[in-house]
C-alpha cells in the first residue's frame, strides 16, 4: 500500500467513527408542559382535532367551503374587471369570511408571462385591488384584506399557450392567521 492509500483509509475510518457517534440521544423523561399549554392534547382530549380533520377558519377550511377553485378569479388578457362569474366566487368568499371575523386574507394578483415585468406587476396589482374592492363593497372590512402583486413571477400553469395564460391571469385569496 502507498502512503496515500493508507492515509485515505485512516481518514475514512476516522470519519465513519465520527458519524456513527453523532446519533440522536433518546430522552426518557420529558419535563411537564407549562401551565396553560395544550401540548399533547390530541392524545388525551377526545374533543381535540384528530388527524385528517380540517381546522375551522384555516386555509384548508376556506378551500373546502368555497369550492375547489373558489380561492381564485380569472381575468381576460390585459383586463382587471370583475365579471358576474367572479362576483359569485367572491360572494362565497365573503360568506366564509363572515363566519370567521378574526381571519385576515391576502389577495394575490397574477399575470401571464407576456408583457414586461413592470407591466405585469402593475396589472397584478390592479387585479388584486379589483377583487379587494368588490369584497369591501359587499361588506368585508377593508382592514382584513391585504393585496400583493406577483406579476408573472408565480405562474399557476406552465406553458406558453392560451390555456396556460388563461390560468395565470388571476387573483387568488389566501387566508392569514
Amino acid at each position: 500500500m502507498t502512503k496515500k492509500t493508507i492515509k485515505m483509509a485512516a481518514l475514512l475510518l476516522v470519519s465513519t467513527a465520527l458519524v456513527a457517534g453523532c446519533g440522536k440521544k433518546k430522552v426518557d423523561n420529558l419535563p411537564p408542559a407549562a401551565e396553560g399549554t395544550d401540548y399533547g392534547q390530541a392524545a388525551t382530549d377526545p374533543n381535540a382535532m384528530g388527524a385528517g380533520q380540517i381546522m375551522p377558519g384555516s386555509q384548508e377550511d376556506f378551500l373546502q367551503q368555497v369550492g375547489q377553485f373558489g380561492d381564485r378569479i380569472l381575468f381576460e388578457t390585459d383586463r382587471f374587471n370583475v365579471d358576474a362569474e367572479d362576483q359569485a366566487i367572491l360572494q362565497r368568499q365573503a360568506q366564509w369570511l363572515a363566519q370567521y371575523p378574526g381571519t385576515r386574507i391576502t389577495v394575490e394578483g397574477h399575470a401571464d408571462e407576456r408583457g414586461t415585468r413592470d407591466y405585469n406587476l402593475a396589472l397584478g396589482e390592479r387585479r388584486a385591488n379589483a377583487a379587494k374592492n368588490f369584497l369591501v363593497s359587499i361588506g368585508v372590512d377593508a382592514s382584513r384584506i391585504q393585496t400583493v402583486s406577483y406579476g408573472k413571477e408565480r405562474p399557476s400553469a406552465l406553458g406558453s399557450d392560451e390555456q396556460a395564460w388563461a390560468q395565470n391571469r388571476r387573483a387568488v385569496t389566501v387566508t392569514v392567521r
